[in-house]
């Protein structure tokens, strides 16, 4: 296949090297000059393409061109700037998508669409976000599906984990910690890739996965056990005899588990 990946970074990157690794013709996009080697060196194809609320470079159309299916992995990045409006972004990739002959799409979006008290969830539960963040990414889920114009996979991942970041990294030690209770709802970056994968090779458009690791461990469980395992300091939660347990999510796609590796 012909592929398109937006966002060469922790995710991208690694799926677009897997890509060229599994033959196919790649192409990526970054919004940094000194990049461009990088990703030739890797055998990905590089276009620069500048993105923002009210503009994309219209050499993003000479990538549409060339592809067969683009991956949409760009966050909302609302944490560095609360201000940022990532729905008027999306908007202005639809348009472009619409312009061209391209008819697949798979949108990289995130288990934050569920609000935090939502329970038991999987692809069947509506979203009913309760952050900025999930409302956004929301809104734009739903603009990639009801666009006629092609089809959207969508894939909301939990957390995201490897070996270079892991939450046990900053919890480690620390006293007081709230949420012990709740389950943990995470996902390593390989087992992120070979999701992505496994749609592309299984033509899945339309879809919806939810991308988690199977678990009903705490994270005061998992992260005592993880923190055990590395012979870090513990971390301290909080006592709460109320026992009360969020979110939890999975998918209802069973075929789809079996990609998991261990979640440590």
């Amino acid at each position: 296949m012909r592929i398109g990946v937006i966002g060469c970074g922790w995710l991208g990157l690694p799926l677009a090297e897997r890509l060229v690794h599994e033959g196919h013709i790649v192409f990526g996009t970054t919004m940094s000059y000194e990049k461009i080697q990088l990703l030739k060196d890797k055998g990905i194809t590089p276009f620069l393409v500048e993105l923002n609320e009210e503009h994309v470079s219209d050499v993003f159309n000479d990538m549409l061109k060339e592809i067969d299916v683009l991956v949409v992995n760009i966050p909302p990045g609302l944490r560095k700037n609360p201000k940022s409006n990532f729905i008027k972004k999306i908007k202005l990739l639809i348009n472009y998508i619409e312009k061209s002959e391209l008819t697949k799409v798979l949108f990289v979006s995130s288990t934050s669409v569920y609000g935090g008290n939502q329970g038991l969830v999987n692809e069947d539960i509506s979203p009913i976000p309760n952050t900025e963040s999930g409302r956004q990414l929301v809104e734009c889920e739903n603009m990639f599906i009801s666009n006629n114009g092609f089809k959207t996979a969508i894939i909301r991942f939990a957390g995201l984990i490897g070996n270079d970041r892991h939450p046990i990294n900053f919890l480690s030690g620390r006293e007081g910690i709230k949420g012990g209770n709740d389950y943990i709802n995470l996902i390593r970056l390989e087992d992120c890739i070979d999701l992505i994968l496994k749609i592309l090779r299984t033509d899945r458009f339309p879809f919806v996965l939810n991308g988690v690791f199977p678990s009903s461990l705490t994270k005061k469980e998992y992260y005592t056990k993880i923190a055990q395992q590395r012979n870090m300091e513990l971390p301290c939660f909080m006592d709460d005899s109320r026992k009360i347990h969020r979110k939890k999510i999975e998918t209802k796609y069973l075929e789809y588990q079996g990609v998991f590796s261990i979640c440590k």
